[in-house]
């Protein structure tokens, strides 16, 4: 059974050579999502490019430094680490869907549609392993690809009905998943024995401290491959498409095209969502900086805190969602826009997201890595943010330059050339 896009996407003539989305055709708030996105990414991955630093049971964020370091990472464990993952499956998601529709509305036939996403998906996970292999191994972009493959496939003509049952089977995984081996180890009296303590820090996998850059290419070659062809299909069996599929429900319904239409469901989703996951981090980021003594098993990535950061982070990532949303509907609707100028530039990001997002490792790998400059070995988390910050500002800049010169970014016209066959 397939799905009735004249309810959700507004008829258009028919196009004999699809190609995408005009700039006057997009809303806002996506766009806006998306460049936010990216500074959270940029600023969640930070503690892989602290090679030198002293890492936790989880291996994720570092424990040394001082008292503003320790704040930034609690900070960061609460509202970042394992929430903006959510955050761009659902964008990724939605997106998929907006161009599925987008091309429907203008003749091209729903096959036609899958397959417009099928070479995007193929040419997404060849991106993603190449910059794993030449600058950073925790490469989300091959990882996403091999996703949308599936899903995009699986679910993209399915019926609302499916698609719903679907989104209930993979929240039901994900909370068993999550919650069973917690459970087990409550009923036999061995919570402080779950996980593995001794998890590496994230930068071994990045090859951070490797002074060759062959070597470190090695490393994450391996790094890479893993994420994408065991922890990507590991991802799918466990109910991690559940957001990804959020996102194609939100989309038919134009959520945040047209906010205005939605609003309680957008206030109730960012307000429960949001508390729900920085809650849900909460016990984990005490423990980090020492103000909640539990034993350093339950801090592991597998261990009960750990579990419960992770699972709570998927309700954080849709209440940022929802937040972007309401505040789109608010700002454009005022009469005196103010800061109309930051909106322009965070948006023109999000619509250069991936060409701005390679462009972050561009710029730390050679700085921060043994076989660069090797800055990651002499800064902390608070100084590391402070650069994370500066290179995203960086792309802000560089988006906000194309934006007004009417030019797309590098590597969303080498995609929309290989999608749509030149």
């Amino acid at each position: 059974m397939t799905v009735d896009t004249t309810k959700t996407a507004p008829p258009a003539p028919h196009d004999p050579h699809p190609a995408g989305v005009a700039a006057t055709e997009r809303a806002l708030a996506p766009d806006l999502a998306r460049g936010l996105m990216l500074l959270l990414i940029v600023l969640s991955n930070t503690g892989f490019h602290l090679w030198k630093a002293e890492h936790g049971p989880s291996g994720w964020q570092p424990v040394d430094g001082g008292w503003v370091d320790h704040a930034v990472q609690f900070t960061m464990i609460t509202t970042l680490d394992m929430r903006v993952y959510p955050l761009f499956a659902f964008l990724f998601g939605y997106g998929m869907t907006q161009l599925f529709l987008r091309q429907t509305a203008k003749g091209t036939s729903e096959r036609g549609a899958v397959a417009i996403l099928r070479r995007r998906s193929l040419c997404l996970i060849v991106i993603g392993l190449a910059h794993a292999t030449l600058l950073m191994a925790g490469d989300i972009v091959g990882y996403y690809g091999l996703l949308s493959l599936a899903l995009g496939w699986l679910f993209l003509r399915r019926s609302d009905r499916a698609l719903k049952w679907w989104i209930g089977i993979g929240a039901a995984l994900l909370l068993f998943g999550a919650l069973e081996p917690v459970v087990s180890a409550l009923l036999n009296g061995e919570l402080g024995t779950l996980g593995d303590a001794g998890a590496e820090p994230g930068a071994d996998a990045y090859g951070a401290d490797d002074p060759s850059w062959l070597g470190a290419a090695g490393t994450r070659l391996e790094s890479g491959l893993f994420v994408t062809f065991v922890a990507a299909p590991l991802s799918l069996v466990g109910g991690g498409f559940t957001v990804f599929l959020l996102g194609f429900w939100a989309a038919r319904r134009r959520i945040l095209e047209e906010p205005g239409r939605h609003l309680p469901l957008l206030r109730r989703t960012a307000v429960i969502g949001i508390a729900i996951g920085w809650l849900g981090a909460l016990p984990a980021a005490l423990a980090h900086v020492g103000v909640l003594d539990v034993p350093d098993d339950a801090q592991s990535e597998a261990g009960a805190l750990g579990l419960l950061r992770d699972i709570t982070g998927n309700a954080a990532g849709l209440g940022y969602v929802a937040a972007i949303a309401l505040f789109t509907h608010w700002w454009t609707r005022g009469r005196n826009r103010r800061g109309a100028r930051a909106v322009t530039a965070l948006s023109a990001v999000g619509k250069r997201s991936l060409s701005c997002y390679l462009t972050h490792s561009l710029l730390f790998a050679p700085l921060l890595a043994a076989w660069g400059l090797g800055l990651g070995a002499h800064l902390t988390s608070a100084t590391m943010a402070l650069v994370a910050v500066g290179v995203w500002l960086v792309t802000v800049a560089g988006a906000y330059a194309m934006e007004r010169a009417g030019r797309r970014g590098p590597v969303e016209t080498v995609l929309r050339r290989l999608m749509y066959r030149g």
